[in-house]
C-alpha cells in the first residue's frame, strides 16, 4: 500500500488509503456507453427490451375482437328473426335502409362464386393475427387487429354454420345504403381495422411498439 508524507520533511508517514470512486447522480442516470450497449450473458436482452416497451397488448386485442364479434352476431340474430322476408325498414328515408340479404361472396357482395376460398382466407387471417399477437406491444395495433379478428370471426361463423352448408354458408348482410352494396357490422369492423393499419403503417408504428422513420 503506498504511503504519503505528511507534515514536511520532518513529519511522519501516514498510510494513504484508496476509496472507491463515488458514482455521481448524473452518471447513475445516463449510464456509461458500455452499460447502455452491453447485453446480459444469459441472453435476457430481449426480456429487458420487452419490459421497456411494457406488457403485451393481447388483452386489448381479444377484448376488441370479442366486442366486434358479439355486436355482429347479435345484430344478425335480431335482423334474421325480425326483418328477413319483410319489407326493408327505412332508417334515413331511402338513403339508408335495413334489408336482409344472404351473401355468399366477400365483403360487400364481391366474389360470390368463391365462398370456399374466402372461408380459407378468413381462417388464414385469423392464424396470422394470432402469430402477430406474440409480439404485440402497441395499443393502436391491438385495436386494429382486434377489429380485423372480430370481423373475420363474424363472417366465418356465417360461412360455417349457415345454409347451404359447412364452409359454403351465406353471410347475413343488412345495412343497405342507397347506390352501395349491402354489408354488416363484421364488414365494417374489417374495413375500419384495415384503414387503421394503413394509418399506423404510414406513421411508422410497428406492432411491437417501435417507431421507424424512412
Amino acid at each position: 500500500m503506498p504511503e504519503g508524507r505528511v507534515g514536511g520533511e520532518g513529519g511522519r508517514y501516514r498510510p494513504h488509503m484508496s476509496y472507491p470512486r463515488r458514482v455521481t447522480e448524473v452518471e447513475r442516470t445516463i449510464g456509461t456507453p458500455d452499460e447502455a450497449t452491453q447485453e446480459p450473458a444469459d441472453g435476457s436482452g430481449g426480456d429487458a427490451q420487452a419490459a421497456h416497451r411494457g406488457r403485451r397488448r393481447v388483452g386489448v386485442l381479444i377484448s376488441v375482437a370479442a366486442l366486434a364479434y358479439a355486436f355482429d352476431l347479435i345484430s344478425k340474430l335480431i335482423v334474421v328473426a325480425n326483418l328477413e322476408h319483410h319489407a326493408p325498414i327505412q332508417v334515413i328515408g331511402t338513403v339508408l335502409q335495413l334489408d336482409v340479404v344472404r351473401n355468399r361472396g366477400a365483403a360487400f357482395g364481391i366474389g360470390e362464386a368463391l365462398t370456399i376460398v374466402l372461408t380459407a382466407i378468413a381462417a388464414v387471417v385469423i392464424v396470422v393475427i394470432a402469430r402477430i399477437a406474440r409480439r404485440l406491444y402497441s395499443v393502436p395495433w391491438a385495436i386494429a387487429l382486434g377489429l380485423l379478428l372480430g370481423g373475420a370471426f363474424g363472417n366465418l361463423t356465417d360461412r360455417v354454420f349457415r345454409s347451404p352448408g359447412v364452409f359454403q354458408g351465406a353471410v347475413v348482410d343488412f345495412i343497405a345504403p342507397t347506390h352501395f352494396a349491402v354489408f354488416n357490422l363484421a364488414d365494417s369492423a374489417i374495413v375500419c381495422g384495415g384503414i387503421l393499419i394503413v394509418i399506423l403503417s404510414f406513421r411508422g408504428l410497428d406492432p411491437d411498439g417501435t417507431v421507424h422513420r424512412d
